[in-house]
């Protein structure tokens, strides 16, 4: 094959689309009446929002329930989609308000216990060859108010830019940089009787 036959050839292959590109791609033919894109859709997506129930509520017993009721909510919404914003960030906005409305139902606020309570805790928690470094701050991060957790998951565990997340929270880009400092800053604190096995 001569050099400009291979080029040729090279320029027929068809482009990989983003994950943004695939994501619009399942939704339109969703939309079209193809109810096999669905679950296409939610293959790519289940594990982000089964994390992020996990992360934001710190409750494993309900995680499957709300992140099945997500999915429901999606099915059902799906066909108002506008194309306006990443998919991502719509699927994030609901999963977030599906948590609220849990601990809303559930009034599981009043198990956050005080900072000081959580390093009283985590301090006789065992010995610090024993020590899950994820699960301390996974259970690090459970202790947060709400208000500062889920901009902290979204950003440093998910890697949203502040503006996705200010879309999702529905609120300014200055507050949801002053609620992420604010929950890193009490999380440095939660986890300060561990900062050498953290460092290591």
């Amino acid at each position: 094959m001569s050099f400009n036959e291979n080029m040729n050839s090279s320029e027929k292959q068809p482009l990989k689309p983003s994950d943004d590109e695939a994501d619009n791609i399942l939704i339109q033919q969703f939309i079209d009446g193809d109810e096999s894109a669905f679950s296409s859709l939610m293959v790519r997506h289940k594990d982000k929002v089964r994390n992020l129930v996990y992360l934001t509520l710190g409750d494993s017993d309900f995680v499957d329930d709300i992140s099945q009721d997500v999915f429901i909510s999606v099915y059902k919404k799906l066909g108002e989609f506008r194309f306006e914003s990443k998919f991502t960030t719509w699927l994030y906005r609901i999963t977030v308000n599906k948590c609220r409305d849990y601990l809303r139902k559930k009034k599981v606020r009043s198990i956050f216990v005080s900072i000081k309570d959580t390093e009283t805790e985590l301090s006789t928690g065992g010995q610090p060859e024993n020590i899950d470094i994820p699960a301390l701050v996974r259970k690090g991060i459970k202790r947060l108010p709400e208000k500062l957790r889920i901009p902290l998951i979204l950003r440093d565990i998910d890697g949203l830019s502040y503006k996705e997340i200010a879309d999702q929270l529905e609120c300014e880009v200055g507050t949801v940089k002053s609620r992420i400092f604010r929950a890193r800053e009490s999380l440095k604190i939660i986890l300060e009787p561990y900062q050498k096995e953290l460092q290591m």
